[in-house]
C-alpha cells in the first residue's frame, strides 16, 4: 500500500457568493489555499479577484457560502443571514493571522517607518516595545529599508512604501500573507523591487495568496494559478498548463490578450 501526503488546508473557500445590491461580483467560488502555496489570481478588471481577497479578512462580508481559515469556520452565511458569526475578538484574532498588502499602501503618514511598523504589534498584540523595536529593524533589512527607519511615508518612493507596507503586515508575524495588485499603483521601474521581496517572501515558505496583474510573477513563483472572470473560478492549475496549455476559451483569450500587450 502507498501513501501520498495531505496536503494542509488553511484556506478552504465553499459556494461563496456576494452581491452588491442587486450586483453579484462572486458566483459560488469553490477555492482551497494549501500550507506554503503561492496561488496567484489572475484575470480582468471586474472579475471579483480583489473582492474575494476581502471577504477573506472580514473587509467585506459574503452574501452566502463558506470560509474556514486554519480549520476553523470564519463566516458561514445565507442570503446576506448570518449561520455562523465570530465574536469580535475571534475576528480579531483570525485578521492577524492574515497579513494583507493592498494596490495603496496606507500607511500612517504622521508616523515614521519605524511607526508603522511597531504600531499594530505593540496594540493588538500587546508586543513590548523593544522587542516590537527590534522586530521591525529585522524586518527593514529584509525588505532592503533598514536606513529608512526614521523616515516619513511622504519621502519615500512609491517601491519603498510598498515594501514598507509589505515589513508592516509582516510585523504582525501572519502565518498567510494577502496580496491585492501590490504593484499596480506603481510606476514600472519601481515594480521590480517589490515583486523582489515578494520571491523571497515564497522561497521561504510563506503561504501567499496573490491577486495580480504581473504575469512573470505568476509564471515564475506561483504554485498555482487560478484565473477568474465575471464572478467566478473559470480554470487553475499549475502555471506551466495554464500559461502554456489553457483548457477554457475564457482563459485563453485573456492570456492572448495580456500576454501580447
Amino acid at each position: 500500500m502507498s501513501f501520498t501526503a495531505v496536503s494542509e488546508k488553511i484556506i478552504e473557500i465553499k459556494n461563496v457568493r456576494k452581491n452588491f445590491g442587486k450586483l453579484e461580483v462572486l458566483k459560488g467560488i469553490n477555492l482551497h489555499v494549501d500550507k506554503d502555496e503561492v496561488v496567484c489570481i489572475i484575470g480582468p478588471s471586474g472579475s471579483g479577484k480583489s473582492t474575494l481577497l476581502r471577504c477573506l479578512n472580514y473587509l467585506e462580508r459574503i452574501t452566502s457560502g463558506e470560509i474556514t481559515i486554519h480549520g476553523e469556520l470564519f463566516d458561514k452565511r445565507e442570503n446576506d443571514r448570518d449561520v455562523h458569526k465570530l465574536t469580535a475578538s475571534e475576528v480579531s484574532a483570525h485578521c492577524a493571522s492574515l497579513g494583507m498588502v493592498f494596490q495603496r499602501f496606507n500607511l500612517f503618514p504622521h508616523m515614521t517607518v519605524l511607526g508603522n511598523l511597531i504600531e499594530a504589534p505593540m496594540r493588538v498584540k500587546h508586543m513590548d516595545r523593544a522587542a516590537a523595536i527590534a522586530l521591525a529593524e529585522n524586518l527593514l533589512v529584509k525588505v532592503g529599508l533598514a536606513d529608512k527607519r526614521d523616515e516619513y511615508p511622504s519621502r519615500l518612493s512609491g517601491g519603498q512604501q510598498q515594501r514598507v507596507a509589505i515589513a508592516r503586515a509582516l510585523a504582525m508575524q501572519p502565518q498567510i500573507m494577502l496580496f491585492d495588485e501590490p504593484t499596480s499603483a506603481l510606476d514600472p521601474e519601481l515594480v521590480g523591487e517589490v515583486l523582489n521581496v515578494m520571491k523571497d517572501l515564497a522561497t521561504e515558505g510563506m503561504t501567499m495568496v496573490v491577486v495580480t496583474h504581473e504575469m512573470s510573477f505568476a509564471r515564475d513563483v506561483a504554485t498555482r494559478v487560478v484565473f477568474m472572470d465575471k464572478g467566478e473560478v473559470v480554470e487553475q492549475g499549475p502555471p506551466q498548463e495554464i500559461f502554456t496549455a489553457p483548457k477554457n476559451e475564457r482563459t485563453r483569450m485573456f492570456l492572448k490578450k495580456v500576454l501580447a500587450s
